[in-house]
């Protein structure tokens, strides 16, 4: 089985979302963890968007990257060109990928212009999580 470590900034909304998304496609092929480089919490509205296309990540916590030190990864995949640029180093052979997406938790608007924003992000995630078991894993 093949470990799979989302980055980003604070763990909120863009990792939590690929988490999900790859627990969901990856199925038993994969134990998948997301972390940050900092902890923001759990994003509400990522909660939401993600129950409306079936996917339940109200239990995931928001972690610090360095809670998996010790975890030998076999991909690294971040979400943000913050998280790329600050995180750590880990010591292993994990291959790296990344792809930055943009942040919903800055959309600026009313409230359903800013939830339209977490759903374009929500199926970019979606699209990119896919492709990565398919052709990836």
């Amino acid at each position: 089985m093949k470990r799979i470590l989302v980055l980003c900034t604070g763990n909120s909304c863009r990792s939590q979302i690929a988490e999900g998304y790859l627990q969901h496609f990856a199925k038993d092929k994969a134990e998948v963890y997301s972390a940050g480089i900092e902890t923001h919490g759990v994003n509400p509205k990522a909660i939401v968007v993600m129950k409306e296309d079936g996917i339940d990540i109200s239990k995931h916590t928001s972690n610090n990257v360095d809670e998996y030190r010790n975890i030998n990864f076999d991909f690294v995949i971040t979400v943000c060109d913050n998280a790329k640029e600050q995180c750590p180093v880990f010591p292993s052979t994990a291959k790296q990928f990344h792809h930055n997406f943009p942040d919903p938790a800055k959309a600026k608007g009313t409230e359903d212009e800013i939830t339209q924003q977490f759903r374009k992000v929500r199926d970019e995630i979606k699209n990119f999580c896919k492709q990565f078991v398919a052709e990836i894993l």
